[in-house]
């Protein structure tokens, strides 16, 4: 069976196995210690399950490793390229760590900036401009809601002095950066400085997110598209690159200080 077949495989299993034991949704879903939502959505093959959920559901239905088994041939896929799941993911997550070496992560970008990078492209018509604006905006609702991620953004330097939308656009993006920094507890800016020379970031952006039910993922932004990889072996490795970046960026504390610096040349 092919990855999508796998998936599907896995949702009528539950379902059928929720059918004879004569749980609702809600029950399994306290049985496994997961949410009704995730359970809705595994049934529906619209998330894709999670080692851990596989093994529980393995422990309640008495299956023997059989939802182990195909959740294992689902992640033996290495690349998932839809955003739209990696949109859900990141309104579920737990932990983001983004590292950006080219712009102010959408997360944290003033209406101004956004608007700016999509002109930018070259790629959008005026209305779709617009339409890709508020829903940038809309996201970044994750980090003022109840118990949001915990955010950590790491940027190389040269995001600051990268001229988006000219001077006034750029002076009111870098003190966003700041206001953002001192007054969201959960979120964490960090800035890989130019005398870091060369380093493991120069490869490209990428963003590793922690959420409930699944082991972490990675989300790479490409040209047109980006690819979620749920692969243990390379999640692993982005996590060693992203330690090896962090080793090279300044404290949270004296990075806000440096945005504050390069906000004030741009004028």
């Amino acid at each position: 069976m092919d990855r999508s077949s796998m998936l599907d495989h896995f949702a009528e299993e539950l379902r059928l196995a929720r059918a004879t034991s004569g749980l609702s949704q809600s029950a399994l879903a306290e049985a496994l210690s997961y949410s009704g939502a995730l359970v809705a959505k595994v049934e529906t093959c619209e998330r894709r399950p999670g080692l851990d959920f596989a093994r529980r559901c393995d422990t309640v239905f008495g299956t023997d490793g059989r939802f182990e088994r195909i959740q294992r041939r689902i992640s033996r896929e290495t690349v998932v390229p839809w955003f739209r799941d990696w949109a859900g993911i990141e309104q579920e997550a737990t932990a983001l760590r983004w590292f950006e070496p080219l712009y102010v992560p959408g997360l944290l970008q003033t209406e101004g900036y956004a608007r700016a990078v999509l002109a930018g492209a070259g790629l959008f018509a005026a209305n779709e401009i617009d339409q890709q604006v508020t829903a940038r905006l809309d996201r970044q609702g994750v980090l003022t809601r109840d118990r949001p991620p915990l955010f950590t953004a790491v940027l190389d330097e040269y995001v600051l002095r990268r001229r988006v939308g000219g001077p006034e656009v750029m002076r009111e993006q870098l003190a966003h950066l700041v206001k953002l920094g001192r007054a969201l507890t959960r979120v964490r800016i960090q800035v890989v400085p130019l005398s870091a020379g060369a380093y493991a970031g120069l490869d490209g952006p990428f963003v590793i997110a922690t959420a409930p039910g699944r082991e972490d993922v990675v989300y790479l932004e490409g040209q047109r598209h980006g690819q979620v990889v749920d692969r243990a072996d390379f999640v692993q490795q982005m996590v060693e690159v992203w330690e090896s970046i962090r080793g090279e960026a300044l404290s949270h504390q004296q990075s806000l200080e440096l945005i504050s610096e390069v906000a004030e040349t741009w004028t």
